[in-house]
This record gives structure tokens, C-alpha cells and sequence, in this order.
């Protein structure tokens, strides 16, 4: 599901050379109105960053403590209470969603080679350079080996009991969201790419190297909770009070507590400029307006709408919203069950239908270069069985 479409995506970018409104206004039919889901993506970009920001500055807030060695001594419910402590602190958690917004986007200010190749090259040989490390270690610890069964070997009990719809919606929202489709943060890097590779062979490899650093997390978080008799819980509660106290366990616990922090800070700070530099453009190309303008007024705008997720853990703590979520899980909701599946089908029925952009043409500029092609015989499996499959994530994550 996820290769299709971020081919599609990447062929609106490449073939345009337009962000999300502008891209489907070249490519679109006249009269038609497929550009106004360019105007939802921004949006949607927008809605990600609001509370991803906020996640981003736990991992960055969190290397400087085991860096700066607060976590040394503690025990059981102390270790937790660091966490809970930053949350109920407006000012903290101010001051580490802010550091993400300004360094997000003085990167992407000096522009695309200056800024955002030159960071995120140096960003991405640490960061697969840090997996390494830390991956080995985890593998060497006592029982390392009950935690990688644990996690790559299949249960369909457990599955089972946490409902095997719930499972695979789960999976392709993750799918969706670990690719950031549907809400063109990967058109603009289309729009970037020459026409010397196929965007099949481009997508392979992007999937790849997703989820080859995927799997490397797994490996380094799961052993070493098995090692340490914890449980591996879900969601915040494993990595910002669980693995904490495997790493107070271990043997120069500090320094991996510092690295494992250090590589979190690194990969969702890699998201942070991706999308920030795809409301840049959308507004570099929107507006008019200088790259310099754009970003200052993007990070101005972030910073106010990042708010309120900073605030619904302390200030707004009573606050609920969709179905009784938090702030938070109410903008994750929104993004993940929503708005990535709906856009994904916008841009798949946009490149498959007679309607858009059409089948023939998506071909053609996906195909052209060198490396893989996408086979022509696929186009009933886009058509008719790939949009259903979409849709029926869509539904069962709003359900």
C-alpha cells in the first residue's frame, strides 16, 4: 500500500515542480477541482507539526537529562516522576517544543542544499551510526534473545485478543505515517528529485531505509526491556519511563541513556525539518513570499498552534476533546485516522482516474529513468483494489 502511493506523490512533485495546491493546478484537467486537497494538505502539515513538535522536545529534553545526569541514583517511581514533572511544567515543555520550532526552521531558512541536505546528511550517517551501536549492545545483554521473539515473532493470540481489524488498522495507519503520505510532505521532495531514477526505484529504497530503521528500534528497545525484567508498555510509558530504568541497569547507563536520546532527538528531528520545509515551500510558492518571510512567519505560526498541546498536559490537563482524548491524541487522531488515508486516496484516485491526472501519464513520469519500473499490468490493482483497501482503513480507524 505504501510504495503506490508515495510513487504517486512523488510523480505530482516531479512532474509539476509545485507544491501540493500549485502541483495538482499544472497537472489537473481544466475546470477541475483537485487542487483544493492541496490546501487540506498544508493543513494537515500543519496538524502534524502541532503536536509533533511537542513529542520532538520530550526526546530532545530528555538526551540533555541523561546527558546532564539527572536520572543518576534514581529508582522505580523517581524515574517516572521526571517525566511526569516535565509534563506538568508549561515553562519546560515551552522551552523544548520552542528549541525544535527554531532549529527546524533556521535549517530549512538557508535553503535546500545549505540548509536541509547539509543537516540531514550529517543527521542520518549519525543516526544509522547510533542504531548500530546500540542495537549491538542491546543484542549482547543477558535474555536479549526472549525480547526479539517477543517482538518479530508472530502471535496471533495476542492479535486475536486485541481484534485483528484493530491490528491491521494499526499497522497501515503506521504504514501511512512513518512515509508521511497524504498530505504532500513528500511531494515537495518530488518536486526536488532529477529524472535519472524511476520514482519505483526511489520509493523502494525510501521504504527500505524506513523500515530498516524501524526494525533497528524494535531491536534495541525490545531485548534490553526483556533483559531487565520491565515491561515493554506501549506508547509514551516505554520510552520516556521504561527504557529509562534499563539504561540505570546497565553498565555505563548514562552514556547509552544519552546516545539512545540522542538518536530518538535525531529521527523525529528529521520529520520536523522534512515538513517544515514543505510549508515553507507551499508558501514560497503560494504567496510570493521570499524563503526567509516563509520561514519566519511559519515558525511565528507554529509556535502558537503548538500551544495548545503543550498546554493540555499541565494548564488544560481537564480538556477533552474527540472521544474523550487529550489534546494531543485529538491532533494525532485527526492526522492519522483521517487525514493521511483520505489523502493517500485523493492522490491515488487523482493518478489512476480519467478524471485527474490519469493513469498513463502517472506512468510515464514514475517510469522515466533509470532502475525499476512500475508494471503496466497493476493498473486494476490501483484502480479498483488498492482505493478499497484504503478506504477500509479509513473507516475502521474512524469507527
Amino acid at each position: 500500500m505504501g510504495v503506490p502511493v508515495l510513487t504517486m506523490e512523488l510523480a505530482v512533485g516531479r512532474a509539476s515542480r509545485k507544491t501540493a495546491v500549485q502541483g495538482y493546478q499544472a497537472l489537473q484537467k481544466p475546470g477541475s477541482r483537485w487542487h483544493i486537497h492541496g490546501w487540506f494538505c498544508v493543513a494537515g502539515c500543519c496538524l502534524l507539526m502541532m503536536y509533533y513538535t511537542t513529542v520532538s522536545g520530550w526526546m530532545l529534553g530528555y538526551f540533555f537529562k541523561f546527558a546532564a545526569g539527572v536520572f543518576s541514583g534514581l529508582e522505580g517511581e523517581a524515574v517516572d516522576s521526571v517525566f511526569f514533572a516535565m509534563q506538568a511544567n508549561p515553562w519546560e515543555m515551552l522551552a523544548w517544543m520552542g528549541m525544535t520550532v527554531l532549529g527546524g526552521f533556521l535549517v530549512c531558512s538557508f535553503g535546500l542544499q545549505k540548509g536541509l541536505e547539509r543537516i540531514t546528511r550529517v543527521m542520518m550517517l549519525g543516526l544509522l551510526a547510533l542504531i548500530a551501536v546500540l542495537a549491538v549492545n542491546s543484542l549482547t545483554l543477558d535474555g536479549a534473545m526472549e525480547g526479539v521473539k517477543f517482538y518479530l515473532l508472530p502471535d496471533l493470540v495476542r492479535a486475536q485478543e486485541a481484534g485483528l481489524g484493530n491490528v491491521i488498522t494499526a499497522a497501515m495507519n503506521q504504514a501511512f505515517f512513518t512515509l508521511s503520505l497524504g498530505i504532500a510532505a513528500m511531494e515537495v521532495f518530488g518536486s526536488y528529485m532529477s529524472r535519472d531514477n524511476t520514482l519505483t526505484s526511489e520509493a523502494v529504497r525510501i521504504c527500505c531505509l524506513d523500515t530498516f530503521v524501524a526494525l533497528m528500534a524494535g531491536l534495541i528497545i525490545f531485548p534490553a526491556c526483556f533483559s531487565f525484567g520491565v515491561e515493554p508498555d506501549k506508547g509514551p510509558s516505554l520510552i520516556f519511563m521504561t527504557l529509562p530504568k534499563v539504561f540505570l541497569n546497565m553498565r555505563s547507563g548514562r552514556l547509552w541513556g544519552t546516545l539512545f536520546f540522542l538518536f530518538m532527538t535525531f529521527a523525529s528531528f528529521s520529520t520536523v525539518i522534512a515538513v517544515f520545509e514543505n510549508l515553507q515551500a507551499s508558501a514560497i510558492d503560494n504567496f510570493g513570499w521570499s524563503r526567509k518571510k516563509s520561514a519566519l512567519l511559519n515558525c511565528v505560526f507554529l509556535l502558537a498552534a503548538s500551544l495548545p498541546c503543550v498546554l493540555g498536559y499541565n494548564v488544560w490537563s481537564n480538556l477533552r476533546l474527540i472521544g474523550g482524548r487529550d489534546v494531543l491524541d485529538s491532533e494525532d487522531f485527526l492526522v492519522s485516522n483521517l487525514l493521511l488515508p483520505l489523502g493517500s486516496l485523493v492522490y491515488l484516485m487523482f493518478c489512476v482516474s480519467r478524471n485527474g491526472w490519469g493513469y498513463d501519464r502517472y506512468l510515464e513520469e514514475c517510469n522515466a529513468g533509470e532502475g525499476l519500473k512500475m508494471p503496466r499490468w497493476l493498473k486494476p490493482y490501483f484502480q479498483f483494489v488498492l482505493p478499497i483497501l484504503i478506504l477500509f482503513i479509513l473507516i475502521q480507524g474512524l469507527l
